[in-house]
């Protein structure tokens, strides 16, 4: 890669790296899980730099190459912004007149990310160094097939952002109606409930562990995955896919080491990590009800002040919450199951989309397909 343009670390020189005058200001700060959600190019992040955060670090400029190399091994996207990241990321400067940014991506998702995985079989904690990762060498055609390789390729990313765009459309229409609901108390038949106190007298608050109960997740290192169709869930999302699974759908899992806060919904069997905490038993909310409750806790808040953000779920059960009555729960779970539904069929769409994607790049690369 760096026979192609410059290849070089992210930086985040400051100690410790939670400081909060490091945070705050107008230069998006882009983190792993960030680059894991997003598709061909990144726009949205959940943290900015101060110009002190900025002096301490490194702006990359929009176009740039982004490849993990812990956490969240070598997932890939391209900066559709200037931004900074840490040294957990490694940028890729294509330069012009030898490579497409687009291309070295494709070329990267659909061929070498599964060996630069292979590096870390084995290791204490996951992670790639920029030694290991330019030591594998890969076939490049000249300027012009790379950019006709990439306009084709991107016609499939272009569908995938647009079913994003539509799942986060459908998502958020669930949210708003929950924070109606069960927020703003404004669920159907509210006019004729008694209210004390802020609060329909036939609702009750009790402690989270009366309503379902958190498990911490299942060890799986790499050297043990079988291939399969199970999805193993970390603290950001899908990690990866295995033979067996451990939890029977539906599900509910959020991060209980390294990221906080996200609250997935899991619509299929699932092997959850150890970094994260899963639903073990619904007790008086539903799968549905119970992601939605969650995701209102705010449960990066509740981190536990070590090194690495922890979530302690014998904290978490302690806390206090409103209990809705049964059928209001019901009612809900009404509503927004075809929205789950359609948000399934959307995301089933483009994993296809994406298998389609990556079996084309070689056929194309070998000329078995003429461009």
């Amino acid at each position: 890669m760096d026979e192609l343009g410059f290849v070089g670390r992210g930086k985040s020189k400051h100690r410790p790296r939670d400081a909060e005058h490091l945070y705050g200001g107008p230069y998006p700060f882009i983190q792993t899980g960030d680059v894991k959600k997003a598709g061909l190019y990144l726009t949205n992040f959940t943290k900015t730099y101060s110009e002190a955060g900025l002096s301490q670090s490194k702006l990359w400029p929009q176009g740039t190459l982004c490849i993990t190399i812990a956490a969240n091994i070598a997932d890939t996207t391209i900066l559709g912004i200037d931004a900074c990241f840490p040294d957990s990321i490694i940028g890729f400067l294509p330069d012009k007149n030898k490579a497409d940014g687009r291309f070295v991506k494709y070329m990267f998702d659909a061929h070498l990310k599964m060996q630069y995985q292979q590096f870390t079989q084995g290791a204490a904690q996951d992670n790639l160094s920029q030694k290991k990762l330019l030591s594998i060498k890969f076939p490049v055609p000249d300027i012009i097939h790379q950019q006709r390789i990439s306009q084709r390729l991107s016609c499939y990313d272009t569908l995938i952002e647009n079913n994003c765009r539509r799942t986060q459309l459908l998502e958020q229409s669930a949210q708003l109606l929950y924070k109606e609901w069960f927020v703003h108390l404004h669920f159907p038949g509210h006019e004729q409930v008694t209210f004390l106190n802020g609060k329909p007298t036939n609702w009750t608050k009790e402690p989270l562990e009366n309503l379902l109960v958190l498990q911490r997740g299942f060890d799986l290192p790499l050297r043990k995955r079988i291939k399969g169709k199970i999805p193993i869930y970390a603290s950001t999302g899908i990690n990866g896919f295995h033979k067996d699974a451990k939890v029977k759908a539906p599900g509910v899992v959020t991060g209980r080491s390294g990221s906080l806060g996200q609250v997935i919904y899991i619509a299929t069997d699932f092997w959850p990590l150890n970094t994260t905490l899963w639903v073990k038993e619904f007790k008086k909310v539903s799968p549905i009800f119970a992601t939605f409750l969650l995701q209102s806790m705010n449960l990066q808040t509740y981190n536990g002040g070590a090194a690495v953000p922890t979530l302690n779920r014998n904290d978490v059960h302690k806390i206090n919450v409103l209990c809705p009555e049964k059928k209001l729960i019901e009612a809900f779970d009404h509503q927004i199951q075809p929205v789950f539904d359609q948000i399934r069929i959307l995301k089933e769409q483009n994993k296809k989309l994406s298998a389609s994607r990556d079996l084309l790049l070689p056929r194309l690369m070998s000329g078995e397909i003429k461009i």
